[in-house]
C-alpha cells in the first residue's frame, strides 16, 4: 500500500476515534447541564442549545481557515491541531465547576470541529472523482461505528459519575493526536499547494470556484437546509428521550448506539451501491425522503420501543451527505479541494448555529405544551424544503441550463 493510499484507513480511524469521543459524552450531557445550571430539564434543553451555538460559531470561523491552511501547508498539521483542540475541550468539560466552563470548552471544540474539512480533503486527495462518493460513505461508516461504541460506553461510564465519560473522551482524543503524529502521511502534493488567501478563508470565499455554477449554488442551499434539520439529533435527542420517555443515560446511550450501528451498516454496504445505481442526484433524493419521513415518525412515536425500528429505517438518510459532497468535489480542481471542504464545514456550521437554536427552543416550547415531538416536526418541514430545491432546481433544470453551467465553468 502506497503512502498516499495508506492515508485512507488512517483517516477513517481518526474519524472513528473522534466519533467515539463525541458519542461518549452525549448520554450524560443533560444530567450535567441540569446539575451545573440548577434548572429543570426543559430549561436545560435551551442552555444546551446555546452551548451548541457557541461551538458552531467558532467552527464557522475556523472551518474555512483550516481548509485554506490545509491547501497551503498540507492536511497533516491541520488535523494535528484539531485533535489537540478536542483533547483540551474534553479535559475542560471533565473539570468544569460551572456552566461557564462548559461554554469555554465548546468554544475550544469549535476549532477542533474543523477536523472533517481536512479529513475530507485527504480522502479527495487520494481517490478518483468517480470513487469519492463511496469513500465519503466509508467516512460516514467510521462516524457511525464511533456512534455504536461511544454512546454505549458513555451509558456504562455514567455509572461512575457524569464526569467519567468526559475523562474517557479526553484520553481518546489524546490517542488520536498521537495516531496522526506517528502514522498519517501527507497527501497534498507540493505542486498542488497554493498561497494562503484571507479573502478565501471565509465561508463565502471558499465557494468562489463554484459560484459560477447554478447547480452548485442550489446544492449548497439544499445542503444548508438539510444541515439545519439534521441538528435535531445532536441538539435534542438526549433531552427529547428524557422528556418523552423518561429514559436513563444508559437507555439514551443504547439508542444512540443503535443509530450508529444502522448508520455504519448503511454507509459501508449501501451508499456506494446506491450511488452507482442511481447516481448522486437521485441518491440525495432517496436520502432526503427517508430522513424527512423519519423525522415525522419521531415526532409522533407513542412508545419507547418503537423508536428502534425508526432508527434502522432512517439509516438511508446517510446517502445525502456523501452524495452531495461527491457532486461538489467534482466541480472543482485539486488545488481547491481543501477550500471546498472547509466551505462545506462552514455550511455545517451555519446549520449548527441556526439548528440548535431552532430545535432546542422548539422542543422546550413543545414539551411545555405537552408535545415533545415539535422539534422533529420542524425538521421534517425543513427537509421537505431542501428536497424541493434538489428536485426542481438541480435535477429538473430548465432547458439549456446545463450548457450555461458548462460555459461558465470554461
Amino acid at each position: 500500500m502506497t503512502r498516499r493510499h495508506r492515508a485512507v484507513p488512517i483517516v477513517l480511524t481518526v474519524l472513528l476515534l473522534d466519533a467515539i469521543g463525541f458519542g461518549i459524552v452525549l448520554p450524560v450531557l443533560p444530567s450535567l447541564v441540569v446539575h451545573l445550571a440548577h434548572v429543570p430539564m426543559a430549561e436545560a434543553t435551551r442552555i444546551a442549545g446555546y452551548m451548541l451555538v457557541a461551538y458552531a460559531l467558532m467552527q464557522f470561523l475556523a472551518g474555512p481557515i483550516m481548509g485554506n491552511l490545509g491547501d497551503r501547508f498540507g492536511r497533516r498539521p491541520v488535523l494535528l491541531l484539531c485533535a489537540l483542540a478536542f483533547t483540551i475541550d474534553y479535559a475542560l468539560m471533565a473539570a468544569a465547576p460551572t456552566i461557564g466552563w462548559l461554554f469555554l470548552g465548546r468554544l475550544v471544540a469549535g476549532i477542533a470541529g474543523a477536523t472533517y474539512g481536512p479529513a475530507n480533503a485527504v480522502l479527495a486527495d487520494v481517490t478518483k472523482p468517480e470513487e469519492r462518493a463511496k469513500v465519503f460513505g466509508l467516512m460516514g461508516a467510521a462516524f457511525g461505528g464511533g456512534f455504536i461504541l461511544g454512546p454505549a460506553l458513555g451509558g456504562l461510564l455514567a455509572g461512575f459519575g457524569t464526569r467519567a465519560p468526559f475523562i474517557a473522551a479526553a484520553a481518546l482524543t489524546g490517542l488520536n493526536f498521537l495516531w496522526i503524529l506517528t502514522s498519517l502521511p501527507e497527501t497534498l502534493k507540493t505542486e498542488d499547494r497554493r498561497r494562503f488567501d484571507w479573502r478565501r478563508a471565509n465561508a463565502f470565499g471558499t465557494f468562489a470556484p463554484l459560484l459560477h455554477q447554478s447547480r452548485a449554488v442550489l446544492l449548497i442551499l439544499a445542503s444548508l437546509l438539510w444541515q439545519v434539520a439534521h441538528q435535531v439529533y445532536p441538539s435534542t435527542w438526549a433531552f427529547w428521550a428524557s422528556l418523552k420517555f423518561d429514559w436513563t443515560p444508559a437507555q439514551i446511550g443504547w439508542s444512540l448506539a443503535a443509530a450508529g450501528l444502522s448508520m455504519a451498516i448503511a454507509q459501508a454496504l449501501i451508499t456506494g451501491r446506491a450511488v452507482a445505481r442511481f447516481g448522486e442526484e437521485r441518491a440525495i433524493v432517496i436520502g432526503m425522503l427517508v430522513g424527512g419521513t423519519s423525522f415525522a415518525l419521531y415526532a409522533f412515536v407513542p412508545i419507547g420501543w418503537m423508536v428502534y425500528p425508526i432508527i434502522f429505517f432512517s439509516a438511508l438518510q446517510g446517502l445525502v451527505y456523501p452524495s452531495t459532497n461527491a457532486l461538489l468535489s467534482q466541480m472543482t480542481d485539486a488545488s481547491n479541494q481543501g477550500a471546498l471542504q472547509g466551505g462545506m464545514a462552514s455550511v455545517s456550521s451555519v446549520g449548527a448555529i441556526v439548528g440548535p437554536l431552532l430545535m432546542t427552543q422548539t422542543l422546550a416550547a413543545g414539551a411545555e405544551q405537552g408535545f415533545a415531538g415539535a422539534a422533529f416536526l420542524a425538521a421534517a418541514t425543513l427537509v421537505a424544503l431542501g428536497l424541493s430545491v434538489i428536485v426542481f432546481g438541480v435535477i429538473r433544470r430548465p432547458a439549456g441550463q446545463a450548457e450555461v453551467d458548462a460555459a461558465g465553468a470554461e
